[in-house]
Parts: structure tokens; sequence; C-alpha cells
């Protein structure tokens, strides 16, 4: 064998390790960039996904904001409305109002009350637990809302309830009340203790 032979065989296997070596940093390459292309594609995605769940949270936002308007305005035309029934129904000429409180610091349980105007039933309510504590904390409900006529009636009142001790209450008191040609605001002052469970007051 020649030394040329000898030289090309011994340079053979060392230029086909040096071909396979620049094969797989070829290859690394390739991979390396692919990875950063994907990452790349995998953040425009996310940026747009994000994107777009902000814009829907901002649209949603806008649409709360639209619907407490909405309610805004729907309760607003409610009141206008409730007002100007309460206006063709009970005339000033004629409406009489009747309202009912708890005297300051009474604890009283109040259960029901009832008015009879003239002889007839005109309301007779039965107060949860929530009204009575509003009611102990100075709160005043308004009771009957009606139409008499001009002149002197009758009103008759009727309070059930328990005392602070647990004993039953039960008070009826009559009164005689002027209705004059404007409208006629009455208050009863009610309290468990003392020699005037039932108070009228001009309101």
């Amino acid at each position: 064998m020649t030394r040329r032979n000898r030289i090309t065989k011994t340079c053979k296997p060392i230029l086909a390790a040096r071909a396979i070596a620049l094969v797989l940093l070829l290859c690394l390459g390739s991979i390396h960039g692919w990875s950063q292309q994907n990452n790349q594609q995998q953040q425009q995605q996310n940026n747009q996904q994000q994107q777009q769940q902000n814009n829907q949270q901002q649209q949603m936002r806008g649409l709360d904001e639209q619907v407490q308007e909405i309610k805004s305005d729907v309760l607003g035309i409610a009141a206008e409305l409730n007002q100007l029934e309460e206006k063709l129904l009970y005339p000033s000429g004629t409406q009489v109002a009747i309202f009912v409180a708890l005297a300051k610091g009474d604890q009283m349980r109040l259960d029901a009350v009832r008015l009879q105007i003239d002889g007839q039933l005109v309301a007779h309510y039965i107060y949860s637990f929530k009204e009575l504590e509003a009611l102990r904390k100075g709160g005043v409900q308004r009771i009957y809302v009606g139409n008499v006529a001009t002149g002197d009636h009758k009103l008759e009142v009727v309070v059930d309830g328990k005392l602070e001790g647990g004993a039953d209450f039960s008070r009826t008191e009559r009164f005689t009340i002027r209705k004059e040609v404007k409208p006629k605001l009455v208050g009863l002052t009610l309290s468990g203790t003392g020699n005037t469970p039932i108070a009228l007051g001009e309101w």
C-alpha cells in the first residue's frame, strides 16, 4: 500500500466524523430556529387572546353601565307614575293619609294595626320583624291613604302586640278627625307603656 493510499484511508473516518458533526450542527440550528419561531407564534396568540379578553371585559363593563342607567330610568319613571296615579286617585281636596310610628324607646312588639273610618275597615296591617325594627329606629309607616269628604269623621284604631315582658297588648281608641279642603295628614304614635297607648297628632 502506497503512502498516499494510507493517508486517504486514515483521513476518511475523520472526514466522515466531521461531516456528521456538521449535519448535527445544522439540525440543531434548524431546531433552535423552529423553536424560536414557534415561541413567537405562541406569544402572538397569547397576546391576541389577552386583547380579546380585555375587549370582552370592556364590553361587559359598558353593558353593565347601560343596564344600571336603564334601571335608574325605569325606577324614576315608576316613581313619577306612582305620584301621578296618587294625584288622580286621591285629589288633594279629599285626600287623607294616616301614618304609624312607635314612641321613642318603646320596646313593644307591634303585631297588627286595624283602622276603621266611619265604621268601614280601611286598613289591617301585620308587621314583620324587619318592619318592627325600622319603626323602633324611628321609622314612620304610611298605613293608609284614601278619599273622604270634608267634615268630621270617626276614626277607630285597634292595636295588637306584646309588651317587653311578654304580656299581651291590645288597645282600641276612637277619635274624631276633621277633614278640610286640603290634604289631611294624621299621625298615630303607639306606646306599650304610659297613659297614652295611642296618641293622635296632626302631621
